[in-house]
């Protein structure tokens, strides 16, 4: 068992995630990304996908990072 990072709940089923160095104990994919997503610079919203970039701001799509005026996006795709 496994308390989890974001909500408390101590779960049999829990799970490990590292990422940038650090480990966390979640209970569910919810928590996970309520802990570790980020947010939309727009509408605040997690990206929980590949999203867009300019510079060190993330948007989750580029109607979202039209609205701050981005013009310079990167999509890390190959």
């Amino acid at each position: 068992m496994g308390t989890c990072h974001q909500c408390g709940n101590d779960y049999d089923k829990s799970f490990e995630v590292t990422m940038a160095g650090e480990t966390y104990v979640f209970d569910s994919f919810e928590c996970a990304i309520q802990t570790l997503a980020p947010t939309c610079a727009h509408c605040g919203c997690r990206v929980i996908g590949h999203g867009v970039e300019q510079g060190d701001t993330i948007y989750c799509c580029a109607h979202c990072a039209a609205h701050e005026g981005a013009t310079e996006l990167t999509d890390r795709a190959p």
